[in-house]
């Protein structure tokens, strides 16, 4: 569970970026966002993996 947290965490400290970006037009936000948006589908791919084997093993009990 705590990297579903930590997946919420990063969310939320890119979401300053997504405002300046999209509100203000800074480009180097958009830059950031999209970086940090890379670390977001990571860390997502490692989630959904965990949850996949978790699964698996439940099913062969």
């Amino acid at each position: 569970m705590s990297k579903y947290t930590d997946l919420k965490n990063l969310i939320a400290a890119i979401e300053p970026d997504a405002e300046r970006f999209y509100k203000k037009g800074n480009h180097a936000a958009g830059t950031r966002l999209r970086t940090g948006l890379q670390h977001v589908k990571a860390l997502a791919q490692v989630i959904r993996l965990e949850v996949q084997t978790l699964k698996t093993q439940t099913e062969k009990q």
